[in-house]
């Protein structure tokens, strides 16, 4: 498939509350090419900065969910494209929208870290996943950054060597994925997740995201020293003081999505 901008390789939709992006280059299993990563990374920051959008969900088209890094591009010798895969990574974690991974089909490698990155995770269990980086003589290094932030580090170990692949059952075990369902139960289950999702205040999600991120901290006085600040914080916004009325009132808050 053609790497030209004018190529679609990451379509935009809506389900509920929800933006899904959808990669959709088949032909090469939705491989990390320069052109979906940019439009990936494109796609991702108009999701986080429309404010109709409660959360992302992130699936692939086709049978396979991503293959990673575009080998036929690496072999070429492709220059580096404006955005690369840690700028798509960091905006999944650091994002204020919760990130649903909707894994669809199998992921190799990079499409590992795509899945890692993700504030909630969704696959198959019978999906088929592996860190296939050292059977082609590569390191998963850019991945392993949110895959060491999630996963048990024993499995990581064990899954980064040895490149074995392993399905959705193990994934789940090992901490990259967080429910492995039946084939029949992907949709409902990621969309029960955007549900639920929805029903929590914006800013309240995005500050919550941000203490997953970095708790727990070097010291542990100084973790309560900063919660503490968070917490007054957030008890004193306008989100809280509707959540409260909300609840006592025994009626829906205004800033809850429709339908949640």
């Amino acid at each position: 498939m053609s790497s030209g901008a004018d190529v679609s390789l990451v379509t935009v939709g809506r389900r509920g509350p929800a933006a899904v992006l959808t990669l959709d280059s088949p032909a090469n299993r939705n491989a990390l090419s320069r052109a979906l990563v940019e439009q990936l990374h494109a796609a991702l920051t108009g999701a986080m900065a429309d404010d109709g959008v409660r959360a992302v969900v992130l699936t692939g088209a086709g049978p396979v969910f991503c293959s990673g890094a575009d080998l036929k591009e690496q072999r070429a010798g492709a220059a580096p494209g404006a955005v690369g895969l840690p700028e798509v990574l960091t905006l999944l974690l650091e994002g204020p929208k919760p990130v649903v991974a909707r894994v669809n089909g199998a992921a190799r490698a990079g499409g590992l870290g795509l899945i890692a990155a993700c504030d909630l995770a969704v696959g198959p269990a019978g999906a088929s996943f592996g860190f296939s980086e050292v059977r082609i003589g590569v390191a998963p290094a850019v991945i392993a950054v949110p895959c060491l932030r999630r996963m048990d580090p024993r499995a990581a170990r064990e899954l980064f060597l040895t490149g074995e692949t392993f399905d959705g059952v193990r994934a789940q075990q090992a901490g990259l994925l967080d429910r492995a369902v039946a084939d029949g139960e992907l949709d409902a289950t990621v969309d029960a997740l955007v549900e639920s999702l929805g029903r929590g205040a914006p800013e309240a999600l995005a500050v919550t995201k941000r203490l997953l991120r970095e708790l727990p901290g070097d010291d542990l006085q100084e973790d309560f020293r900063r919660m503490a600040a968070v917490s007054a914080e957030r008890f004193a916004s306008a989100e809280a003081r509707e959540g409260i009325a909300a609840l006592l009132g025994k009626r829906r808050p205004s800033w809850a999505a429709a339908g949640s």
